[in-house]
């Protein structure tokens, strides 16, 4: 029995060696890949095409720059989502996002389609940066919600339906410097926020009752407006409760005011209704348009407290004029005027005003117009009012208060190129033909060389040049608008709204450049040949423009890259085609690579509206390669088209 014990001994041990290697060969469920995360986190979405490009067979991340649209990276690792104005709905899956390897540092899905509650953000104990305006959210906030965000510093919730209270745990955020609630249902009271430096900090525009904090009082009181029950400082002094006869009393006796009112004015119109000179008064005043709104300029104009500066002659109550070519008004024949809404933009509302002596202005109204002090501002401000070219709009006036920035311009009669080129047209207007165009281009291109020549030191010349910001006047002639505006404004809302913000040096480097203005200049044209609306204007970091342009000139006859509704293109191809090419050497991605405004400007001016030799070259070119080599052999103008 002991001799057969050990005959088999060694065969015993090696199976008991086979069966621990078999074991430690075996792998332990993997965890997921962060590519496998992201898409899972995807699934709970819905209508998101924007993320065509998340492939898990392609690295999330290289370097600096994102592989997946979407992501923010750093040093080759995922640092943050922007997920912004990408039409997304569906569900925030936070739960999956924080399984993520790293931290997420920041989450932004503003302007999208969502529904209902708030995401369960507080599993991202690792975010600095939390962006959820204008995204559909709605109901009450949790108390917990921030709850063990330690770290953050920026939370957005603007434009949203969140009703309640503002939660508890927000309040002990210690880190949080810019606050953003406005345009909500929240009320109650304003929390005791500890005193601290805030860049942004808005309660603006939603239901928040009783006495503003002592540690917000020095806010700028625009953080608080649109709060009827909201007192103290900076607004106006908490009244002492009333005691209910003398309220009763009150409004007996305002009922009276009111009802004396509404008699002299019924006998006033009675007695107009019967004067032999109705008319000549009526063709006096001339024929105003309809009043669509009134500025709410009105309404400050109107307080007590404009009435005691006015007596105290406060010059800040008064408009400020920069040129000396242009009718003197004064700031009650500004507010007497009809006033019609032409557009709301990212940064206020702009207002058709027609005064009583028939001048027609328009009237830009800014919100966030507050990153430099008074006197830098009128400082800038007469500087601009010296700027003179044919292909800028003027300043003619302006107002600034706390409560109110106004810039008062010449009212263009066409209009923006953005409307020509997108709007709606009335029937049997054509659109815009080849040679109007050229002109367009040509003007733009002078107009942004101004600019770089009078401020130098400006990285931003311009800092918004987008079609909407190109008016044109009776000739069709572009003039440039709301230029040189970049030291004025709020940096954070000018970093999210800006047309230069959104190029790619910025979205991938957060960082400008000399050229940023020049890639602006490159979008614009590429819009104006393809007649296509671009999503650089709405999103940071996209160039779907640029690289639908090149896929076609690269695979597809070039002649499908122009607008079907440009006319009079005959033997002006060859012309057209150099401008897209100028249009894609402007806005190259590599900040390096791009052209300055002085080769754009020197290209541009070398167009014609006809080729030099009138040969129609689209009757039997159909290859970009064989295109170029006949009209673009400058070897200046070579350029390299990225796949």
């Amino acid at each position: 029995m002991s001799h057969n014990n050990n005959y088999y001994k060694p065969y015993q041990c090696l199976l008991t060696l086979l069966i621990v290697l078999l074991l430690r060969s075996t792998p332990a469920s993997a965890a997921p890949t962060d590519a496998e995360l992201l898409l899972k986190f995807k699934s709970s979405l819905s209508n998101a095409a924007a993320l065509s490009d998340w492939n898990a067979s392609v690295p999330l991340c290289n370097g600096n720059k994102n592989n997946w649209s979407g992501l923010t990276c750093m040093n080759g690792n995922l640092y943050g989502l922007r997920l912004e104005n990408m039409g997304l709905m569906g569900v925030i899956d936070v739960e999956t996002l924080s399984q993520l390897s790293s931290d997420l540092r920041s989450l932004s899905v503003m302007y999208n389609s969502f529904t209902g509650a708030i995401p369960p953000v507080g599993r991202l104990g690792g975010l600095r940066a939390l962006f959820l305006s204008h995204s559909g959210f709605s109901g009450k906030i949790p108390h917990d919600a921030f709850e063990g965000m330690k770290y953050l510093k920026k939370v957005y919730l603007a434009r949203n339906g969140f009703g309640g209270r503002l939660p508890s745990s927000l309040v002990g955020l210690s880190k949080l410097v810019e606050l953003d609630v406005e345009g909500n249902q929240l009320g109650g009271k304003i929390p005791g926020f500890e005193q601290r430096d805030w860049r942004v900090l808005n309660f603006a525009n939603n239901r928040f009752k009783g006495r503003i904090p002592a540690s917000l009082s020095k806010i700028d009181r625009s953080a608080f407006l649109g709060n009827p029950d909201l007192c103290g400082a900076p607004l106006s002094a908490c009244k002492p409760p009333k005691k209910p006869f003398i309220t009763i009393a009150i409004v007996l006796s305002i009922a009276a005011i009111i009802a004396t009112i509404a008699l002299f004015i019924f006998f006033l119109r009675a007695r107009r209704a019967q004067s032999p000179n109705r008319k000549s008064i009526s063709k006096h005043l001339g024929q105003a348009p309809k009043v669509y709104k009134k500025f709410a300029l009105w309404d400050t104009a109107r307080s007590p407290d404009y009435y005691d500066d006015k007596k105290k002659g406060d010059r800040n109550r008064s408009l400020h004029f920069v040129r000396n070519d242009r009718e003197r008004f004064e700031l009650e024949d500004l507010l007497r005027a009809s006033a019609e809404v032409l557009g709301s933009g990212s940064f206020g509302s702009s207002y058709k005003a027609v005064l009583f002596s028939g001048q027609a202005l328009v009237v830009k109204r800014f919100r966030y117009m507050n990153n430099v002090g008074r006197e830098e501002l009128h400082a800038h401000m007469a500087r601009l009012g010296r700027l003179s070219h044919p292909n800028l709009l003027p300043l003619v006036a302006y107002y600034y208060t706390k409560e109110e920035k106004l810039l008062i311009s010449d009212f263009v009669e066409n209009g923006s190129l953005a409307s020509r080129l997108h709007g709606k047209r009335p029937a049997g207007e054509q659109g815009l033909d080849w040679p109007t165009r050229l002109n367009i281009v040509k003007g733009v291109s002078r107009g942004l060389s101004y600019l770089y020549r009078e401020f130098p030191n400006l990285t931003l010349p311009h800092g918004h040049l987008k079609s909407s910001n190109v008016l044109l006047d009776r000739g069709f002639n572009p003039l440039l608008s709301e230029y040189a505006l970049t030291p004025l404004l709020n940096i954070t809302h000018a970093h999210q709204f800006m047309a230069a913000f959104k190029s790619p040096e910025f979205s991938h480097r957060d960082r400008a450049s000399k050229k940023t203005d020049v890639w602006s200049l490159g979008i614009l044209i590429l819009e104006l040949l393809t007649g296509k609306f671009p999503a650089n204007y709405l999103k940071r970091g996209t160039a779907d423009l640029a690289a639908w342009v090149n896929s076609v000139v690269r695979e597809e006859w070039t002649g499908e890259v122009f607008d079907k509704e440009m006319c009079g293109t005959r033997r002006g191809e060859g012309e057209m085609l150099k401008l897209l090419k100028i249009g894609l050497c402007c806005c190259e991605a590599s900040s390096e690579r791009r052209w300055d405004w002085r080769q754009a400007s020197e290209k541009i001016e070398e167009l014609m509206e006809r080729d030099n030799d009138g040969e129609d070259y689209s009757s039997y070119v159909t290859d970009w390669d064989v295109y170029s080599s006949m009209v673009l052999s400058d070897e200046d103008f070579s350029f390299s088209v990225k796949n």
